[in-house]
């Protein structure tokens, strides 16, 4: 765990979540190339780019982070506290697809759906290591929209970028902690994937980044008001933002 020196904010999660995607990544990006040679011919579903709409569905999981901003409060009695989520588990998301087809490059694709998914967050004093934990369960309703943009078809596959956002709303039911959070964030999105064309669907493994906009923190906390004990982490951090890798299958 980084340390705090003279007030100065704390960040954590950032580094892993691309060292956790990144033999994805290479994968995805190798797999036009293993799959097809030139001059191969369009074998499966060959007009199925075609189409003005369609639907689909997708399962997958995700893995939740938060990044922690201190904010150096030291509390009456010396203490100053330290947040982080030091490892990550794996949630699972299933949604629901439509695609409109705009361009023979471009899409625009909405998947609503469900996020369930867990984090731990470790809290802990920087002078006495005096430590605390916290499990946060969630379940996003997700409201995701993207501009697919693709390349060309190359045999039976064809590597895609995409960029958009996401709306989340928590409605997992929630009660008093040390660290409380809203139920609705906005996220920017990043995703990179590769369209498999089987005899009967399309197969897309899909890799998307999501990077959190707004603090989802409660700082106001009245019901904490008599409890000095509990509050002091919340008082120690200056705003919380939400990050998640998603791994998607799509079934189109």
């Amino acid at each position: 765990m980084k340390r705090i020196f003279n007030g100065i904010s704390y960040h954590s999660g950032g580094s892993r979540l691309l060292t956790a995607v990144l033999a994805c990544l290479l994968l995805l990006a190798a797999a036009p190339a293993a799959s097809a040679k030139p001059g191969d011919k369009l074998l499966n579903r060959p007009y199925a780019d075609m189409k003005r709409m369609h639907l689909g569905f997708s399962v997958g999981m995700h893995l939740q982070d938060l990044n922690f901003t201190h904010n150096g409060f030291l509390t009456p009695d010396g203490q100053r506290w330290v947040a982080e989520v030091p490892g990550f588990s794996p949630g699972f998301c299933v949604n629901v697809l439509g695609d409109l087809r705009l361009h023979k490059y471009f899409n625009l694709r909405l998947s609503p759906g469900m996020y369930f998914g867990s984090k731990t967050v470790t809290m802990v004093d920087y002078l006495s290591d005096q430590k605390r934990t916290q499990d946060v369960k969630s379940a996003y309703v997700v409201v995701p929209l993207d501009l697919k943009i693709s390349g060309d078809r190359l045999g039976n596959c064809r590597p895609y970028a995409t960029v958009g956002g996401m709306a989340t709303y928590d409605v997992s039911k929630k009660r008093s902690e040390s660290l409380m959070f809203n139920a609705a964030d906005f996220y920017l999105s990043v995703g990179f994937g590769v369209d498999f064309y089987l005899p009967f669907f399309k197969l897309n493994p899909e890799v998307k980044f999501c990077f959190g906009l707004t603090d989802i923190l409660k700082h106001d906390r009245p019901d904490l008001v008599d409890d000095t004990e509990t509050i002091k982490v919340t008082q120690s951090l200056k705003k919380v933002k939400s990050n998640m890798v998603v791994f998607t299958f799509y079934f189109e």
